[in-house]
């Protein structure tokens, strides 16, 4: 279920309460009503990924405990999509990490060096819950183009990453000429 139909969901069960209450609301207007609910929704959205978060928090650093065999690398962000249980992203001072999965897991790694250009999104619904994309265009060969969906704080987040990206090519010396 993505984003909206999860408050598309929660929006029908809002109204559906309001109908099955006791609350004279026949003489609130249309609109007001509207905004109302769709506050609740927004509300509740951001209270369930805050729970999603907690938990799968402590899960992550029951895992970093176990070992990690990157952990000369250190991480930067990390994070992952708004109401998502099974995707999680890292940035390090190497690399781009994205991983999926809850039982099995597949990571994605993209090198900082690598990297060409970092763009962000944000639709206007987004920017009310203060997420976003986080596109990367690279040179990657397996994965030239990878998105950052749905990432609380995206405007942190892309200047992380750039930053990032800027003192991993400082720090190998490298240099990309634009093509014109």
């Amino acid at each position: 279920m993505n984003l909206e139909e999860a408050r598309a969901r929660i929006k029908a069960r809002v109204w559906q309460a309001l109908a099955q209450s006791e609350l004279d609301i026949k003489d609130l207007p249309q609109s007001e009503l509207e905004e109302l609910v769709n506050l609740m929704a927004t509300a509740a959205l951001v209270e369930i990924d805050e729970e999603l978060g907690e938990s799968l928090t402590s899960e992550e650093t029951k895992e970093n405990k176990a070992g990690d065999e990157d952990s000369a690398e250190q991480i930067l962000w990390q994070g992952r999509p708004f109401l998502s249980i099974n995707t999680r992203y890292q940035i390090t001072d190497e690399r781009v990490r994205i991983i999926e999965g809850v039982l099995g897991k597949d990571h994605q790694d993209i090198e900082l060096v690598r990297i060409q250009d970092v763009d962000q999104s944000q639709t206007v619904r987004e920017r009310l819950l203060n997420v976003g994309d986080i596109h990367i265009h690279s040179h990657d060969r397996s994965h030239p183009r990878a998105v950052l969906n749905n990432v609380k704080n995206p405007q942190q987040v892309h200047e992380i990453l750039r930053r990032a990206v800027l003192k991993a090519r400082e720090r190998y010396k490298l240099v990309y000429r634009e093509e014109m």
